[in-house]
């Protein structure tokens, strides 16, 4: 077993090269033995629920998965083919205590992989688990229970107990389901959106991924959306990832919009229906986020990037909701997890109570200019790091995710990738003069 399949957030790589069925196996009990010391339970009393997405080795992976865990009394309900929010859901919502997605999130076809929850749908970290699959305890074998389980109605009140239906006018949607999971959801939901005029991209499930790159955000994969868009005069696109866990849009002009963009969008129309509420962000959003927030009468909550770091500030501060530049969006009524679906029926609310286009809307809440994060590859990471602390050591904010530094006009933050020799770099001006200068001063001190 390659141990750098153990992420941040959860198990990845290729399978049946970077892992394979008996790694499998020892991942399963190893999830076993972390529930059971967490539950304080033994093993055979744990009640686990499983998803999984539409790639092609998660439906192998899943059937391993459950065989093995069945040996030691577990009782398991399989939801079988379902977006990750809707495990998120049901395993808070019943009080689970656990439950497991076969899914590598938005890597290529190839890979395999499963995210983790614990009770009240806690995120178990991969890295967690790496030590307990050197350390395997043995269970005593005991006939489990299986049983298939159907929540597609209760999922759907669910999401759309965000929204007040009768508010949502003729709108002319746009979206590109990646022929992931949202391929799958999308139809469910379109079923209670009459009122919507949906034109549906890469609408057919398929775990070749054949039509673009399953991240949506990898270079050139909304291309194909933005042009569908201007070319059917719709008033939106979104986009989504393969476990759908995620949402972006493009607007009514074909411009894609960032994930602290929408943020912003959702949480002046949460804070409309929750004033005074804690919405948490992560420090590479533009600094625009943390000022509107706080202009709206919200709480602007300061997070680390990531999804599991959001979730953790987002529940230390009874926040109504999170989200970060990577389209990942967390709501309290949804036990502090991401939802790209009930992202997108909030958009459409948004959308529907105004006169605006999107474009506009957007344009309201852009006060600085931001730059695409730069993927640097770098010989030595704490090397590169300390050269930008020597040189900027008086204006440096803080550490807690890489270096942030801050000037009276500019700031920026260059922070390590969690699983590559990669420098990740973001960085906002009040000019594009001032953007642009910055960001060549910072790149040529990193590339000498």
């Amino acid at each position: 077993m390659n141990e750098k399949i153990f992420k941040a957030y959860d198990i990845r790589g290729v399978y049946e090269k970077d892992f394979d069925q008996e790694d499998v196996r020892k991942i399963s009990k190893a999830y076993l033995q972390t529930l059971a010391n967490l539950t304080v339970k033994p093993v055979s009393q744990l009640k686990i629920v499983i998803a999984r997405d539409i790639r092609n080795s998660s439906e192998k992976i899943h059937q391993i998965f459950i065989e093995e865990v069945l040996k030691y009394g577990v009782q398991i309900d399989d939801l079988d083919l379902i977006s990750i929010d809707a495990l998120y859901y049901i395993v808070g919502a019943d009080q689970y205590d656990g439950g497991i997605m076969v899914t590598a999130s938005h890597n290529p076809p190839e890979y395999g992989g499963l995210k983790m929850l614990s009770a009240g749908s806690e995120i178990i970290r991969g890295t967690e688990l790496k030590e307990v699959v050197s350390n395997l305890e043995e269970f005593k074998l005991a006939p489990g229970k299986l049983n298939k389980l159907d929540i597609w109605s209760r999922y759907l009140d669910h999401v759309f107990s965000f929204v007040d239906l009768d508010k949502i006018k003729n709108l002319k949607l746009v979206a590109d389901a990646g022929s992931g999971m949202a391929a799958i959801n999308l139809p469910k939901i379109l079923d209670r959106l009459s009122q919507i005029d949906f034109v549906g991209l890469f609408m057919e499930p398929d775990g070749n991924f054949p039509h673009r790159n399953p991240n949506p955000l990898a270079p050139n994969a909304s291309d194909q959306l933005a042009a569908k868009v201007l070319a059917t005069q719709a008033d939106l696109g979104a986009i989504f990832d393969a476990d759908s866990d995620r949402i972006l849009l493009v607007d009514e002009k074909g411009n894609l919009i960032k994930g602290d963009q929408i943020l912003l969008l959702l949480s002046k129309a949460v804070l409309a229906k929750k004033p005074g509420s804690a919405i948490v962000y992560n420090l590479i959003c533009s600094h625009a986020v943390p000022e509107l927030i706080t202009a709206w009468g919200g709480v602007a909550v300061r997070s680390e990037v990531g999804f599991v770091n959001i979730k953790k500030h987002a529940r230390e501060n009874n926040a109504v909701m999170g989200g970060e530049v990577s389209a990942h969006f967390s709501f309290k009524d949804n036990y502090f997890s991401d939802s790209a679906f009930i992202a997108l029926l909030l958009i459409l609310e948004i959308l529907s109570s105004t006169d605006q286009k999107l474009s506009e809307l957007v344009k309201e809440n852009t006060l600085y200019f931001k730059g695409d994060e730069v993927n640097l590859e770098v010989k030595d990471v704490q090397a590169e790091l300390q050269k930008i602390r020597e040189k900027y050591q008086g204006q440096i904010k803080d550490e807690i995710d890489g270096i942030t530094v801050e000037f009276s006009d500019r700031w920026f933050n260059v922070r390590a990738s969690n699983t590559e020799p990669l420098l990740r770099v973001t960085v906002e001006g009040n000019t594009a003069e001032i953007l642009a200068a910055q960001t060549k001063e910072l790149l040529e001190l990193i590339n000498n």
